[in-house]
């Protein structure tokens, strides 16, 4: 399968599936327990329906939205996520460019592979820093003061993780960091010499964020364990707004899914909230953020900027959710397979799918400004 065949998320998928060994591939696509949730995610845009208005006069589209302090060009933006240099070589820096070419948010992880000073040169655009709070409190006050230095624009810290979820397909796998696969994972890794090839003569793979405190040479820590070890479960309340308070500036709680969580991250600070369910990856069973997604923005859509991601395939997905009050839409799988698949060339191609969409789809429902779209537009079923 080559690039210029993948029009769609099932395309960009299919060939990422070609390329990667079987446990890099389940890592991205894999979820929780029965992936129920991660199945649901997709499946409950299907249950809303789109009713379009005519004869509006839309020849011009302006598909900007403004998200936590940015201008973004698109409303939709590629949400940090861990450990991009495993799927392909450029990893984080081809999210980047990509990222910045089509002038968009995008983040580095705490669990990147690319340092966020280097991503930060690469897009000096809007950025924010993902961030997991760990047992060591120094290194979560050296980590933001890092993001500081660097220049990022806003804080997300991921509240939804304070212990990993349960991943079947990587357990059968033995997937880890670094490698320790059992024989099934084995065998599959062999059958994709091309990836071998390409993982053994580029860089030695690292997590800048976390190098000097997190030990990866001796083979023991797998990302379960880096979950389970290092990420603090006592997290409160209390915890968050101190951090708000010393970062003084835009901060994101992505994992909120609850109207009365929204309300509390309002009243500590914070200037914007993800609805998420981490892809399905966490708590199998959870609700959906989209279906979470017009109660929450009734309690504090006039407090802070509630965002949502999980499960959007479609510009139809994303209009969608613009419609029921959010301000922008968080992308993940969308452009993690088009970076297997392709690299750099493989995200742009999927970000520049999903900026036709947005704008087609926006022609036909006769809206040329976001501020245009609104429930009138939805019909539930």
């Amino acid at each position: 399968m080559r690039l210029k065949d993948c029009h769609n998320f099932r395309d960009f998928r299919r060939m990422a599936q070609q390329r990667l060994p079987g446990p890099i591939f389940n890592y991205i696509d894999g979820a929780a327990d029965d992936e129920v949730t991660y199945r649901r995610n997709t499946e409950a845009f299907e249950a809303v329906d789109l009713v379009p208005n005519i004869l509006r006069g839309v020849g011009e589209v302006d598909m900007s939205v403004t998200v936590l302090g940015q201008k973004l060009a698109m409303p939709v933006y590629c949400s940090p996520t861990a450990l991009q240099r495993l799927f392909h070589h450029q990893g984080e820096r081809a999210v980047a460019a990509a990222a910045h070419k089509y002038g968009t948010m995008f983040g580095v992880s705490s669990l990147g592979t690319v340092s966020l000073e280097e991503a930060r040169k690469i897009a000096p655009g809007p950025q924010v820093y993902q961030f997991y709070f760990h047992k060591d409190r120094g290194l979560n006050r050296e980590m933001m003061a890092r993001a500081k230095a660097a220049g990022v624009d806003a804080m997300l810290l991921t509240v939804d993780s304070i212990t990993g979820g349960n991943r079947e397909r990587d357990k059968r796998t033995g997937f880890s960091i670094p490698f320790r696969l059992n024989l099934a994972g084995l065998t599959q890794f062999a059958m994709r010499p091309a990836w071998g090839l390409n993982y053994l003569t580029h860089e030695k793979f690292s997590l800048p964020q976390l190098d000097s405190h997190v030990d990866m040479g001796g083979g023991t820590m797998s990302i379960s364990k880096y979950f389970t070890e290092m990420l603090d479960p006592n997290l409160t309340w209390a915890d968050v707004e101190q951090m708000v308070g010393e970062w003084g500036g835009q901060f994101c709680l992505k994992g909120v899914m609850s109207v009365a969580d929204a309300r509390k991250a309002a009243d500590i600070g914070c200037t914007g909230i993800v609805l998420s369910n981490h892809g399905g990856r966490q708590l199998d069973g959870s609700r959906t953020a989209f279906e979470q997604l017009g109660e929450v923005v009734d309690a504090v859509g006039d407090r802070l900027d509630v965002m949502m991601d999980g499960g959007v395939q479609r510009g139809t997905h994303v209009l969608k959710a613009l419609s029921l009050g959010a301000k922008a839409v968080g992308l993940g799988r969308y452009y993690l397979f088009p970076l297997a698949a392709a690299g750099q060339a493989g995200v742009e191609r999927a970000l520049n799918n999903m900026r036709i969409e947005i704008e087609r789809a926006m022609k036909l429902m006769g809206a040329s400004r976001i501020d245009e779209l609104s429930r009138d537009n939805l019909k539930f079923r």
